[in-house]
């Protein structure tokens, strides 16, 4: 489907050139907006904005499309987003205010300041630091579902990850972890007597003029120029409920816009300095852009060969190689968001994309196309070739899917009574589900937006579709006993909810 873009620029500051660089201004920008406009046309996104430093000075802030679809109301580069897990980078500053102040180490242990704070392995929990929270090598698998649309407060989840069982030994391998960043910032309190959010308000939002930057989805109630989240569902994209995950924190809490973020990228790309102010020490925003953990080269990296050949993890940002340039960056991704911030040190260049529609690879086309313009780099139409790997991953998942359907075994029904696999199920980190028979019908219920109807599928093994259309549907096994009893439900992705009533 293909939408009108109403394009909205919003020029901070004055024209500027970009002196020493490989392109002037306008050379730069040269196409790049007939490039988005059409890019977020094959993508079917609504609306984004995008704003570009150089040289200490926001050269570009614009915004393109409408916040919501269906509607006329414009992005612009003051439309808010939620930047998502790009809020790490933000998180890790905030603690490095702390090292420069002699507060806080980065090897420090993390029981020093969280002494409540407890692993599966007590090896891992006595041992574990700051350094090891910042660069994902807690050998932790991501446990997502603990905070994901869950009731549970930052404590709870930080209480609960007890109970995650580690997918690696400890320090051997880099491995996503959100809770871990969210166990960085519940640090703050303990050294300051200030919550997370109220110190990067006080710290970092402040000092930066980022008037429009909160840490909370509340914050964003009776506000106008919000962008409105969308995501693809039954192959439409469509405008989705905005999401409540304050509780996640320090690991992607923050909500921005461009315009502020640009602030954010001067004072990295300076160094730690912001306006002639020290918000960081030199030293610290060195330390936070030094490889710490080592990436394995993934998919999309195979395709920036040969301009990429390593990848590895700083304190809140992912570190590169990239056409003889050593690239900083980070995404973001909650529902109905994408973000990725970008710097590149050695030019004193950066930007950064935020979008308001999620399963895109839109934020990369973008960021590729205006890095290898202004680098020199061969011309690509990083959009045509994403989307094309886009479109074969959906195809594997539509086979997937049938696959799963063929092997359906149709002629079957449950071993009991509806009734019978009714009651509550629980799991010693992710809670309690409850099944309950509705109309004739099982229905789950799992935290306050987890609902839906459960159909058989075979054997002791029904679908659910959740009321939800964003998560889509999943399949639900129930287990019985020796008695013939149910005794624990499986859920697709989850380890075993036992059966207590």
């Amino acid at each position: 489907m293909l939408f009108r873009f109403r394009v909205v620029s919003y020029l901070v500051l004055s024209v500027l050139c970009i002196a020493g660089s490989a392109y002037g201004q306008a050379e730069l920008f040269k196409g790049l907006n007939d490039y988005i406009l059409k890019s977020m046309r094959d993508w079917e996104t609504p609306g984004l904005a995008l704003a570009v430093v150089r040289n200490d000075s926001v050269i570009f802030a614009r915004g393109y499309g409408v916040r919501k679809k269906g509607e006329t109301a414009p992005v612009t580069a003051k439309t808010i987003f939620a930047i998502a897990s790009t809020t790490k980078a933000m998180t890790a500053a905030c603690l490095g205010m702390l090292v420069d102040e002699g507060k806080l180490k980065w090897d420090d242990p993390v029981t020093k300041y969280l002494p409540w704070f407890q692993l599966s392995d007590p090896y891992v929990t006595r041992e574990l630091t700051v350094r090891d929270l910042l660069c994902h090598r807690s050998g932790l698998s991501r446990g997502d579902n603990l905070w994901y649309l869950s009731s549970y407060t930052r404590e709870e989840v930080l209480r609960r990850v007890r109970f995650l069982k580690p997918a690696w030994s400890f320090r051997s391998r880099y491995g996503y972890q959100n809770i871990m960043f969210l166990a960085a910032g519940e640090m703050i309190p303990s050294v300051t007597s200030k919550s997370w959010d109220d110190f990067i308000a006080d710290r970092l939002f402040k000092p930066l003029g980022m008037t429009k930057t909160s840490t909370s989805v509340k914050s964003l109630s009776g506000l106008d120029d919000v962008a409105t989240p969308h995501d693809r569902i039954d192959t439409v994209m469509q405008p989705v409920r905005w999401p409540n995950f304050d509780n996640v924190g320090s690991a992607g809490a923050v909500n921005s816009c461009v315009e502020d973020m640009a602030q954010w990228i001067r004072m990295n790309l300076g160094g730690g300095m912001y306006r002639g102010k020290k918000i960081l020490s030199a030293d610290v925003v060195k330390e936070i852009q030094t490889p710490q953990t080592i990436i394995r080269l993934d998919s999309l990296d195979q395709v920036l060969r040969p301009s990429n050949h390593f990848a590895a993890y700083g304190f809140g940002w992912t570190l590169r190689d990239y056409l003889g340039r050593k690239l900083i960056q980070h995404d973001g991704a909650l529902d109905g968001m994408r973000a990725r911030v970008v710097l590149i040190p050695e030019e004193k260049f950066g930007f950064v994309i935020l979008m308001n529609s999620s399963n895109t690879n839109l934020h990369a086309s973008i960021a590729y196309r205006i890095i290898d313009h202004y680098l020199g780099g061969p011309v690509r139409d990083w959009s045509s070739e994403l989307l094309k790997i886009a479109k074969e991953q959906e195809a594997k998942n539509r086979a997937e899917e049938k696959k799963q359907i063929d092997e359906r075994a149709r002629e079957t029904k449950p071993s009991l009574p509806l009734e019978s696999y009714t009651g509550k199920y629980e799991h010693e980190m992710y809670g309690e589900a409850n099944v309950q028979l509705e109309g004739g019908q099982l229905t789950l219920r799992y935290f306050p937006l987890y609902v839906g109807p459960m159909t058989h599928w075979h054997y002791d093994t029904f679908q659910v579709v959740w009321d939800d259309r964003t998560f889509g549907k999943d399949l639900i096994s129930f287990t019985l006993g020796a008695d013939g009893k149910v005794i624990e439900m499986r859920w697709q992705g989850f380890t075993e909810f036992k059966k207590v009533k």
